[in-house]
C-alpha cells in the first residue's frame, strides 16, 4: 500500500481526493507534520466504520500516542486531542454528553433562530449594497463569515466583542502552518477565553445554549466544567467554519455552472438541491480527525490494524462513483437521489447539521435575490484554499455584485 502525503497547503484538493479514492476504501496517509494514519475514502466502507463499535475516539488507544511519538506542539494536536467532550468519547459517556447537548440544541431552539438569521442576512446584504458599485468584494469576509459567526454566537451566548480574538485563534488552531512553538499557547488561549465565557454565563445565565448546558442534566448527572468549556469550543468552531465554506462553495459552484444557476434562480430547482449537492460535491469538511481501532478490522481487501488511527476523508467520499454513479465528479443540482454523508453518520453525526442547512437556506436565496447579476471577480482557477487539511476553506471569494 503506497502512503499518500496530504498536502499541507491544499493546492489541489480535488486531485488529492481522487488519489485517495483510487487507493481503495482504506488508504495509508501521512498527515502534515509526518504523522501516519489511515483514511477511509469510499462511502459504503465509511458508513460501516462510523457505526463500528471497534472504532473509538479515545486517543489512548492510539499506538503512536502511547509510544510518545505525537508531539504536543504538532499543529493538528488540537484537532486530534481536543479534550473531553461529546466529540471524544463513545458509548454511554457519549450518549450522556450528547443527550445533554441535544436537550439544548433542539429543533425548536434552532427554528427560533430563523427570524434572527433572516435579519442578520438582510443587514449583511444592506452593507454589501452600500459598497462602491463595480468594485470587487470579498464575499467570504463580508457575508459568508459574519453570518454563521453571529448566528452561532447568538445561540451560544458569546459576545461579538470576542469575535476578533476568536477569529485570530481559530485561524492558528486549524492551520497546518502554525509554528510548533506557538501551538501550546494557542490552545491555552482558546481554553482561557472559553473558560471566561462559561464563568460569565454561570454568574449571569441567559437564554442561550451555554447557559442551558450549565443547567442541563440527565438523572442528576451534570456536565463538568471541562466538558462545558470543550463543548462550547467545539460548537463554536464547527458551527461557523462548516457553514462559511458551505455558502462560499455553493456560490462558486453556481457561478461556474451558469445553466444550473439559471434553473435555480428561475425556481425550476429548489435551493435545497443546491445545498445538498454542494455538501456532496465540494464538501465543507475535507477530513475529520480522528478515530482509533481497538482491534484489527477488515476494510475491503485491507486491514486497519489495532491501535492505528483513522481519518474520514469526506472530500473523497462525496465523489465516490460506487455511491453516486459515474457522474459523481460533476456538479448537478438535479441529482436524485443524493444520499451523501457530509455531516457524518452514526452516533457522532453532526448535531448542528439542521442549523447549517437553515443558515445556507436563508443566506443563498437572499444573496441572489438582492444581487442576481453577481459574478466572480477572478477566474475560479485562481481561487486558493487555505492551508487547512480538515476544512475546504478558501482564502477569499472576490466577486462583483453587479
Amino acid at each position: 500500500m503506497t502512503r499518500i502525503a496530504l498536502d499541507p497547503f491544499v493546492t489541489d484538493l480535488d486531485g488529492e481526493s481522487a488519489r485517495l479514492r483510487a487507493a481503495g476504501p482504506l488508504a495509508e496517509v501521512e498527515l502534515p507534520g509526518g504523522v501516519n494514519c489511515y483514511a477511509v475514502t469510499h462511502h459504503a466502507e465509511a458508513r460501516q466504520l462510523l457505526t463500528d463499535s471497534r472504532i473509538v475516539k479515545d486517543i489512548n488507544v492510539w499506538n503512536a500516542w502511547q509510544r510518545g511519538e505525537i508531539p504536543l506542539d504538532w499543529p493538528l494536536i488540537g484537532l486530534a486531542n481536543p479534550g473531553r467532550s461529546m466529540l471524544t468519547v463513545d458509548g454511554a459517556d457519549h450518549r450522556r454528553l450528547r443527550t445533554l447537548v441535544a436537550q439544548a440544541l433542539t429543533v425548536k431552539r434552532v427554528e427560533r433562530l430563523r427570524t434572527g438569521i433572516e435579519a442578520l442576512t438582510t443587514a449583511s446584504l444592506d452593507r454589501l449594497a452600500a459598497l462602491p458599485k463595480g468594485e470587487p468584494v470579498d464575499l467570504k469576509a463580508e457575508f459568508a463569515y459574519p453570518l454563521p459567526m453571529n448566528v452561532i454566537s447568538e445561540l451560544m451566548g458569546v459576545d461579538s466583542a470576542d469575535h476578533p480574538r476568536l477569529k485570530e485563534l481559530f485561524e492558528k488552531f486549524f492551520s497546518t502552518q502554525t509554528p510548533p512553538e506557538e501551538v501550546p499557547q494557542v490552545l491555552a488561549d482558546l481554553g482561557t477565553l472559553f473558560t471566561k465565557i462559561v464563568d460569565s454565563k454561570r454568574e449571569n445565565p441567559g437564554d442561550d445554549l451555554t447557559s442551558a448546558l450549565i443547567a442541563a442534566s440527565e438523572d442528576g448527572d451534570h456536565l463538568t466544567d471541562e466538558e462545558i468549556v470543550n463543548t462550547l469550543q467545539l460548537i463554536i468552531a464547527a458551527g461557523h467554519e462548516t457553514t462559511i465554506s458551505l455558502i462560499v462553495n455553493a456560490v462558486v459552484a453556481l457561478q461556474t455552472h451558469p445553466e444550473q444557476r439559471k434553473q435555480v434562480l428561475n425556481g425550476e430547482v429548489p435551493w435545497e438541491n443546491v445545498i445538498e449537492e454542494t455538501l456532496r460535491w465540494n464538501t465543507p469538511t475535507s477530513h475529520v480527525l480522528i478515530r482509533f481501532a481497538t482491534e484489527d478490522i477488515q476494510v475491503g481487501d485491507k486491514v486497519l490494524p489495532k491501535g492505528e488511527a483513522l481519518i474520514v476523508s469526506f472530500g473523497a467520499l462525496g465523489r465516490d462513483e460506487t455511491q453516486h454513479g459515474p457522474s459523481a465528479g460533476e456538479f448537478d443540482v438535479t441529482r436524485s437521489p443524493n444520499r451523501h454523508i457530509a455531516f457524518g453518520h452514526g452516533p457522532h453525526v453532526c448535531p448542528g447539521a439542521a442549523l447549517s442547512r437553515l443558515e445556507a437556506g436563508v443566506a443563498l436565496p437572499a444573496l441572489y435575490e438582492r444581487f442576481p447579476e453577481l459574478e466572480l471577480a477572478v477566474p475560479a482557477s485562481e481561487l486558493r484554499n487555505k492551508p487547512i487539511v480538515t476544512q475546504n476553506d478558501l482564502h477569499e471569494l472576490p466577486v462583483r455584485l453587479g
